[in-house]
């Protein structure tokens, strides 16, 4: 029999927009996208992509839909190995936004 205590509960990605290096109206667009199927989304970012995701949640909140919540903001930092071998520290951020 599998051992069960290793199992651990995986997140569902269908609601999570990832921010990267593209524009931030590509990331807007996929956060409304969402929203249409979804009552709430998680918009995440490591190191410098988190003001733009934090662009992202204020355009969607001041633009797009008024009464959006911000249900939740977790900050946090993953350990990363450059390309040099070391590891950093990499800030991350990930913002929940919930239909009213």
């Amino acid at each position: 029999m599998p051992n069960n205590k290793n199992i651990q509960k995986v997140e569902s990605m269908d609601n999570v927009v990832l921010i990267g290096k593209k524009p931030v109206m590509n990331y807007v667009l996929a956060v409304l996208t969402q929203l249409t199927n979804n009552d709430e989304v998680v918009i995440k970012a490591r190191g410098k992509a988190i003001n733009k995701a934090v662009d992202v949640a204020e355009m969607i909140r001041n633009r797009f839909i008024k009464d959006i919540k911000i249900k939740k903001i977790e900050i946090g930092t993953d350990k990363v190995k450059n390309p040099d071998g070391r590891e950093v520290n990499v800030s991350t951020i990930e913002i929940v936004l919930a239909k009213p």
